[in-house]
């Protein structure tokens, strides 16, 4: 008969004693201690979260704490500027802690920041820079990227200034910070400046008149008068680099004459370069004729500051062109490297006179005659229309 296995409970021991050893024996095995046979468990991950946990909390708390109660730092107002200098091989959190010393940004760390996020830390150019308040950080750290001349002031000379009105033009673009008299002064003799710039040699102690050449420039934090003066000088040597004055210096004119005699195409002729080399053809016929006078009111007007009258054109003063033979002592303005070229390369003719006439529509005619009858006539016969003429 097969055996089947039966589950024997306390109650259905067969007698008393059974049931007492077995009571016995049950409330030991519930008591008995197991901790020596049951695996212990490992808290110390439990630690290392705990920790994470509390690094976090204070982190955060620092950061809020100093939002709210840390003194904020007093920042440029919009508008308002200041001059920075950044030395060669100087890093991203000392370039930071001299923008927080010029109160450009509250904190060196945001500049170090997005020099991280731009990836720009080999691309910051030394040099001296002018920022204004009210840049973000990303601003500034994208114009110290493109360097000093990307925050500099912006100087455009059109042609046909004369050195005073040159450095007025400084000081305006520099709101001050270079003013007319450093300038005059910077430029007033070229001597100074002749041994860096040969073509300057014949110009003498005299000034820079004619030599400022006209272009827009770029002034950084970091120029002075001088280092404007030479920015010209430097562009007038560049781009009179192609010119050949042979055709002067077969006339007797020396380089700085040639400049001078340029500065009174640049102020008596139009924008029209034939004009121009017709112009310069004049005067140099005039020069080279019996009578050398020049005869121009521009040079005169160099020398009163406006538009001459009829007796101060013919006042016996060194720039009046009308009782002077030749050149006048100095050129009158920059000018334009058109009219450099004119004078280099005049045209040829046989014209002594010319007559410029603004007719009503706007346009200017210009008559260039060989005889003082012929000027006459032409003057005759276009003064009564029109705007405006000048004649010579």
């Amino acid at each position: 008969m097969a055996l089947h296995n039966k589950n024997v409970t306390y109650s259905s021991r067969p007698t008393r004693a059974a049931r007492a050893a077995h009571a016995r024996g049950d409330k030991e095995f519930r008591t008995y201690d197991t901790s020596a046979i049951v695996p212990k468990r490992d808290i110390k991950p439990f630690i290392f979260l705990g920790v994470v946990a509390l690094v976090i909390v204070a982190a955060v708390v620092f950061f809020v704490v100093r939002g709210c109660t840390a003194e904020q730092p007093q920042l440029l107002e919009a508008g308002q500027t200041v001059h920075v200098t950044i030395e060669e091989g100087e890093s991203a959190q000392a370039i930071g802690d001299a923008l927080v010393e010029n109160h450009l940004i509250a904190w060196a760390q945001d500049f170090t920041n997005e020099v991280t996020r731009l990836e720009a830390a080999s691309s910051l150019i030394p040099g001296t820079y002018t920022f204004q308040g009210g840049q973000s950080v990303e601003e500034i750290v994208r114009l110290i990227m493109a360097g000093p001349a990307a925050t500099g002031d912006s100087l455009t000379l059109p042609e046909g200034l004369t050195r005073a009105e040159t450095a007025k033009a400084v000081a305006e673009a520099t709101g001050g910070r270079i003013t007319e008299d450093a300038f005059n002064e910077a430029s007033a003799d070229a001597s100074v400046y002749a041994k860096e710039y040969p073509f300057l040699e014949t110009a003498g102690t005299n000034s820079l008149e004619g030599f400022l050449f006209p272009k827009t420039y770029t002034i950084t934090a970091a120029d002075d008068a001088a280092a404007v003066v030479r920015m010209m000088l430097s562009q007038f040597g560049e781009e009179t680099k192609g010119l050949s004055f042979e055709y002067p210096e077969s006339k007797g004119l020396n380089l700085y004459q040639a400049v001078t005699l340029a500065s009174i195409v640049e102020k008596e002729s139009n924008d029209d370069d034939e004009v121009r080399a017709h112009v310069a053809g004049v005067f140099y016929n005039r020069l080279a004729s019996d009578r050398p006078f020049l005869e121009s009111d521009a040079t005169t007007a160099y020398e009163v500051g406006r538009e001459p009258t009829a007796d101060e054109v013919h006042a016996d003063t060194p720039y009046s062109t009308y009782t002077h033979e030749g050149l006048p002592p100095t050129p009158i303005c920059s000018p334009s490297l058109n009219s450099l070229q004119a004078v280099c390369d005049p045209m040829k003719t046989k014209d002594m006179f010319f007559y410029f006439h603004v007719a009503d529509d706007g346009t200017v005619e210009s008559f260039f005659s060989k005889t003082l009858e012929e000027h006459e006539q032409a003057i005759a016969e276009h003064s009564d229309g029109g705007q405006e003429s000048d004649a010579a």
